[in-house]
């Protein structure tokens, strides 16, 4: 037993979204004990070990008093992430933003996540925007472009206040020393589950499993009680279930996923998740599909919601998946339709995503918002002044709201409207709730490295496999071999 623990209608949802914890134990292959204390960062919220820091005199300033000089209005550039009503809700934000004031306009490209990391990687300085969205598996891949103005030294330019800001949103995007980029869009998965279901399989729908040996205890009533056809529905998704999931897994576990404290005291040098616990983990959800109790979907690359879709299911419903917290909010809307009989918005239940024997926390995911360095201080600033504004508490509290992200500063629970939904709607709390439950340790901001994305890639490619019957100790440390060739290779180029 396991004790260690992303139909046509919600296709709306599918194509209308695209897309922190503890180290402790023995630690044997990351060079230190979790629990080691080594140099503090003077980052703001950063929990992260830092022996490696960057001299701030070395970094490009940031002038964000220059906006003040300027003469006419300053034309900026972002390029972001986000699609179907997200990108509706950046709009409408930026759209505010462009009428409140005369000295700034911002102009908005859209793509996905993985479009705009690489439209930016493949382009010259000079052809890329004032503001870039990244996720946060970009974090590694963005400083060794040495392109951007850290948004630390703009904080300390012009004395910005994140005493509210969610200490961990801010450290998942500080290595080194140093802020380099404002948190924007904060998600993590959630447990999605049907109450009707659980009623009718004899569960407490107001007690979903906290921990996994929990989620096959009850997977294992549904199904015996007719209740659904499964327990739950799981996917190898490269940015979910086959890749950051198990990033989360390993922090629930309290083990770090990278040597050198994850990547954050040093370069990383080799991933660690083919252990005893990644071996176990991947064991105890192939077992899962082995006996019945859970429906593989694949890799959810098509509509990215195969798994939500299937609790949908009119003949094969699962009655649990674990998916991204941005999507709760989508996911309400289209039930709130009614052209799913089997499923309403009041059936779905929402609460942490299940770990071993049910530890709190969860990594950071979503995106920031890094500040390019154009050379042009005017340009600088005004990206500044707009980056200030999509996280200020009122514009945080609008966002959250619209889109089921975790506001990134605790003060804009306090406003409207999202006051009124957390008092409303608990189930846009949970996200939220799982990170404040997040202990402090080094592994609480998760792992920096080069090629995470590809990373996540050749792992999602083993559990694939894992869930189609490969044995999961040798694909894992097949996939950790690849996982660490990319890793020496980005390292020979970039360190």
């Amino acid at each position: 037993m396991m004790t260690m623990k992303r139909n046509s209608g919600w296709m709306i949802v599918a194509a209308a979204v695209l897309a922190a914890c503890s180290g402790g134990g023995d630690i044997t292959d990351s060079g230190q004990d979790a629990t080691t204390t080594v140099a503090a960062s003077t980052v703001p919220g950063d929990t992260a070990a830092t022996t490696t820091t960057v001299a701030p005199d070395s970094l490009p300033d940031c002038p964000t008093d220059a906006l003040d000089s300027a003469t006419g209005t300053v034309e900026i550039e972002f390029w972001h992430g986000m699609s179907g009503p997200l990108n509706d809700e950046l709009v409408r934000l930026t759209d505010e933003y462009n009428s409140s004031q005369s000295k700034v306009r911002v102009s908005l490209v859209q793509g996905s996540y993985e479009e705009t990391s690489d439209n930016y990687l493949q382009s010259s300085q000079d052809g890329r925007p004032d503001l870039v969205q990244t996720p946060e598996y970009m974090v590694q891949s963005m400083l060794d472009t040495e392109s951007t103005v850290p948004v630390g030294k703009c904080i300390d330019a012009s004395g910005y206040d994140t005493s509210t800001f969610v200490p961990s949103a801010l450290s998942a995007y500080a290595t080194e020393g140093m802020q380099w980029s404002m948190p924007f869009n904060i998600s993590n998965p959630v447990l999605f589950y049907n109450k009707r279901v659980f009623e009718a399989a004899g569960l407490d729908p107001n007690k979903p499993p906290a921990s996994l040996d929990e989620l096959r205890t009850m997977s294992q009533k549904i199904v015996d009680s007719g209740a659904a056809k499964y327990g739950i529905a799981v996917e190898s998704g490269f940015d979910s279930g086959g890749g950051w999931y198990v990033e989360q897994w390993f922090c629930k576990a309290e083990e770090f996923y990278l040597d050198n404290d994850n990547g954050r005291s040093n370069r990383a040098t080799k991933v660690l998740y083919d252990n005893a616990t990644g071996v176990e983990l991947l064991t105890f959800m192939q077992d899962l599909l082995k006996d019945g109790l859970a429906v593989n979907v694949g890799d959810n690359s098509i509509s990215g919601y195969d798994n939500l879709l299937k609790m949908a299911d009119a003949k094969e419903a699962a009655a649990m998946t674990i998916n991204t917290s941005a999507s709760l909010g989508p996911v309400l809307t289209v039930l709130g339709g009614g052209q799913f009989p089997n499923i309403t918005g009041d059936d779905v239940g929402v609460a942490a995503m299940p770990g071993p024997d049910g530890k709190p926390g969860a990594l950071i995911g979503g995106a920031s918002l890094w500040v390019v360095d154009s050379g042009d201080d005017v340009r600088t600033a005004a990206a500044w002044d707009y980056v200030t504004w999509l996280v200020g508490a009122q514009q945080q509290s609008e966002w959250a709201s619209a889109t089921g992200y975790v506001p990134v500063r605790s003060d804009a629970a306090d406003l409207e409207p999202y006051k009124t939904v957390l008092a409303t709607d608990p189930r846009f709390s949970v996200a939220l709730a799982q990170l404040e439950a997040s202990p402090e340790g080094p592994t609480s901001a998760g792992p920096v490295v080069g090629p995470l994305r590809e990373i996540r890639s050749v792992l999602a490619t083993a559990v694939a496999a894992i869930f189609e019957g490969a044995d999961v100790a040798t694909t894992l440390a097949d996939a950790a071999k690849q996982a660490n060739g990319l890793i020496a290779d980005y390292n020979s180029r970039n360190s």
